[in-house]
């Protein structure tokens, strides 16, 4: 099973080595990373562009241009993904841990199941160690849905067939 990774950049210099090198890491074999940047200035496409070419160990697509927002560069990474499973990160996170995605893939053999989610550490800028946040996926319902509360999104790993059957992210958001 393809699992595509969707990375939204915009002048990501600062972050981004972290977000590569954690989906590097990964023990997972299958992954298409994509990144989609929205026309940086800094140094961030040369990054990409350095990252891609040296590569080896999964797909990797990319396109820089200008985009409306976050929402439109998630949505133009969505309609490039060819995986069977989408998920979101950013381009100031990363994976905790080598085996995240192979974590994350295995409930999908339950063919009944549409997402996986999972917890978020929010940390300190600069400082890793420091966690100043914990968002746990234990709690949530999906009854809380109607009221707005969502899966942070880069913790949430959707089939792509789901993406195709309800529409991309809304532009508005």
């Amino acid at each position: 099973m393809k699992i595509s990774i969707i990375t939204a950049t915009y002048n990501s210099a600062k972050t981004l080595r972290d977000t590569l090198n954690s989906v590097l890491q990964q023990d997972y074999c299958d992954i298409e990373h994509i990144i989609v940047d929205g026309g940086s200035t800094d140094s961030t496409v040369g990054m990409i562009r350095e990252y891609a070419a040296a590569t080896t160990r999964h797909t990797v697509r990319w396109v820089t241009e200008k985009d409306r927002g976050i929402y439109d560069a998630m949505n133009k990474g969505i309609a490039m993904a060819t995986g069977d499973v989408v998920g979101i990160l950013n381009s100031d996170d990363y994976f905790t841990a080598g085996d995240v995605v192979s974590k994350l893939a295995e409930p999908f053999s339950d063919t009944a199941l549409d997402a996986v989610y999972g917890d978020i550490h929010f940390i300190h800028d600069g400082e890793p160690d420091k966690v100043t946040r914990y968002y746990s996926s234990r709690i949530f319902s999906p009854f809380w849905v109607r009221f707005g509360f969502m899966p942070a999104h880069p913790s949430l790993y959707v089939r792509r067939e789901v993406y195709d059957r309800v529409g991309p992210y809304k532009l508005d958001y």
